[in-house]
């Protein structure tokens, strides 16, 4: 199978040691792993406020450069929403781009889904530790994918995954809502980062990095030691 890595934004300009490791646990599965550089941002940001000509143009930048894969692998929730749910829904008034973008959304995965999916479940990790996972909001509503990730962490040896409070919770970030309403914003992840304090985890895990930069940037503001990983990082950090 030949697999197109979507990056997303946040990966890319922030956090490359995320997409590195999928493709290191994509190969080391035994899939044809390509990384296109014409790739673009999904049009994320643009269609949540309303600038839907502009999303649109990024959106079919992004399919221009996706479309021959066999299947697209994100490792962002809210991303591979984007290109389901929405990308269809944008090129309503142009049937050739609207058939190119059903295409690419029946073959848009995010990275534990694509996994569970293909019964990969057990992967041989082997991880000591105790964590907590948070369920980004789009990921779990728009995408409807929460089980897949705990699947695969149930497996890893030696940790111990500990429920989260109010895991259906918002952690703050809400992409350009953290921007224009940065007071909430906080007071939101503050919420969020007393509840993983209580459970006394190494670790926060998670499967959007916007979620994860959010959290981790009020952990490490509070002198607190708890490590930020994405689901793949701890795979990868498992299986080395």
């Amino acid at each position: 199978m030949r697999v197109g890595i979507f990056a997303t934004c946040l990966v890319d300009v922030f956090f490359p040691e995320v997409g590195i490791s999928m493709v290191r646990v994509l190969r080391r599965l035994g899939f044809d792993v390509d990384f296109p550089e014409g790739q673009t941002c999904c049009g994320q940001p643009a269609f949540n406020t309303g600038y839907w000509a502009e999303g649109r143009r990024v959106a079919k930048g992004l399919i221009r450069a996706m479309e021959s894969y066999d299947a697209v692998v994100t490792p962002s929730g809210s991303c591979a929403a984007m290109v389901r749910r929405m990308y269809p829904r944008l090129m309503d008034e142009e049937p050739e781009w609207k058939r190119r973008a059903e295409h690419l959304a029946a073959r848009c995965f995010e990275f534990s889904e694509f996994l569970v999916q293909r019964g990969l479940v057990d992967l041989g990790a082997r991880l000591e530790g105790t964590a907590v996972y948070h369920h980004s909001c789009h990921m779990r509503r728009d995408l409807q994918v929460t089980e897949a990730p705990l699947r695969l962490l149930a497996h890893v040896r030696g940790l111990t995954l500990k429920a989260l409070p109010h895991p259906e919770d918002c952690c703050g970030f809400g992409g350009t809502f953290a921007v224009k309403m940065g007071g909430i914003s906080t007071a939101m992840a503050d919420e969020k980062v007393d509840h993983i304090l209580s459970t006394g985890v190494d670790f926060l895990l998670g499967s959007d990095m916007g979620c994860l930069m959010n959290l981790g940037g009020r952990l490490s503001r509070r002198g607190e030691s708890v490590e930020v990983l994405h689901v793949v990082q701890l795979l990868d950090r498992g299986l080395n």
